[in-house]
């Protein structure tokens, strides 16, 4: 594998000195320091890398590899209660199987050179989507959640020319930072402080703070701590009265059981579909959706691409193509209203499969289930002495806040002996969210049977104890 002191590695083409060479002469430079002349001295690395050693078989980086995974608990291994934005549910063996078909599943954006049925697929999750949302536009996913709200809050001062947005401050840490990351410097974003007793958005804080020069109000439901707010219309008429635009970040798979944000005065609903048929990874398995009504002034300002149906010169057939293309960044690049690049189609088509899949029927049936083992686990939960469960008096989905100051335990403790018992425990709250003190958000979906549930609570009451 080695010639001299140079190294040839299998995973780096052209790595060969002869090869190299060639290469070097075919662009008429001497070495691959000619390469970089551009680049001031200064910022360049003198000496070599504090690197380990190459692997130069594919059998040692295999073992190199697992080796490092090994070191990994995963959620198939342990009990998990982990959600806040990534989250445990069933992935269904069709999903895995439609978004891996050579059709679909290519080296850029889930796009062959020729359409072979990607166009068809992308339409028909967006119309479910539609369904289930009740609104009329859904974009081809964007990278994430994240993106998916802070393009919605950009699509709204847009519309309205408007440079300010409220947000619930019940939002979490990342996705604010997301948010505010997107939207800087033209934006403004704003926090409105919360119920203590409820965690809902503040009604009266909403009011003093929206103003003629509010774009947007922005809020979850359910929201980052799992309550479901039951304001929403109040929240939208706020928002209405104003001139502003209303923003409702919503998970899809709580649409079964949960009105949709359409039906209470949102104009614009994101969030991300994760939970609708990806397994959870590490960088990966999220997409975002945005949804409107079908109105020139929203459809114009999708940054992203949309998928419509027209019929052909023959009489009963149909073909499927984009929408709008010119406003998008692909056909005007820098003209476009926003920039948008490669975008996660290949996960729009496996949520298609998901939803098409589990049905209106289907959709019931898991939000339901996952109503029913969140508030079982609760219920046992609160049985602990010094825990109250549920922190906020509303209503949850699938998330919420167990609150551990009565115990004298922090989190941190409490999650490390939850570990060695083989569970994840939830997501600690105190740093960021202080004022809820020793609080951890757990997340319970269709996944948890009762005796995992039971589990849980006799470990917590062991840890606490």
């Amino acid at each position: 594998m080695s010639q001299g002191k140079a190294t040839v590695y299998p995973y780096i083409p052209n790595s060969a000195p002869e090869v190299k060479r060639q290469m070097l002469e075919a662009v008429g430079a001497e070495s691959t320091e000619d390469l970089f002349e551009d680049v001031p001295e200064k910022l360049r690395l003198k000496g070599r890398m504090t690197l380990p050693e190459p692997l130069l078989s594919e059998y040692a980086l295999k073992r190199h590899v697992e080796g490092l995974l090994d070191k990994n608990q995963t959620a198939g291994e342990y009990l998990s209660f982990l959600g806040a934005g990534c989250y445990q549910h069933h992935v269904p063996a069709v999903c895995d199987e439609v978004n891996r078909r050579g059709e679909f599943l290519t080296a850029y954006a889930g796009e062959p050179y020729d359409d072979h049925g990607r166009f068809q697929a992308l339409f028909e999750y967006a119309s479910m989507m539609g369904e289930l949302l009740n609104m009329d536009v859904v974009n081809v996913p964007t990278y994430d959640g994240f993106q998916a709200a802070a393009t919605s809050l950009r699509m709204a001062t847009r519309i309205t020319g408007r440079h300010q947005v409220l947000i619930a401050r019940t939002i979490s840490a990342d996705k604010l930072s997301k948010i505010r990351d997107y939207c800087k410097p033209s934006i403004e974003a704003n926090l409105v402080d919360y119920d203590p007793e409820t965690g809902q958005m503040g009604l009266d804080a909403l009011k003093a703070k929206t103003s003629e020069g509010t774009a947007a109000v922005y809020f979850e439901n359910p929201s980052y701590l799992g309550f479901i707010e039951t304001r929403g219309d109040e929240i939208a008429a706020i928002a209405h009265d104003h001139g502003a635009i209303c923003v409702v970040d919503a998970d899809p798979i709580s649409l079964g059981v949960l009105t949709p944000p359409a039906d209470y005065g949102a104009d614009i609903v994101c969030g991300d579909i994760q939970a609708l048929g990806m397994h959870m990874q590490y960088g990966g398995g999220h997409a975002g959706y945005i949804a409107t009504r079908d109105e020139e002034k929203y459809v114009m300002e999708y940054p992203s691409r949309l998928f419509g149906i027209a019929p052909t010169s023959i009489r009963g057939e149909y073909g499927f193509g984009d929408v709008a293309y010119e406003r998008t960044s692909f056909a005007v690049r820098e003209e476009g209203v926003e920039w948008v690049g490669t975008a996660a189609a290949l996960w729009g088509i496996t949520a298609g499969v998901y939803l098409a899949l589990m049905g209106p029927q289907g959709m019931e049936d898991i939000g339901k289930g996952i109503m029913a083992r969140s508030h079982y686990a609760m219920m046992e939960i609160d049985k602990i002495r010094g825990v109250k469960v549920p922190a906020f008096q509303a209503p949850h989905f699938k998330e919420f806040v167990v609150n551990f100051d009565g115990t004298g335990k922090p989190v941190a403790d409490i999650n490390q002996t939850l570990m060695a018992r083989g569970i994840f425990g939830g997501v600690d709250l105190s740093k960021e969210l202080p004022e809820l003190g020793e609080s951890a958000l757990y997340c319970v979906t269709e996944v948890h049977t009762k005796e995992d549930m039971n589990r849980l609570a006799n470990a917590l009451a062991e840890a606490v104890g």
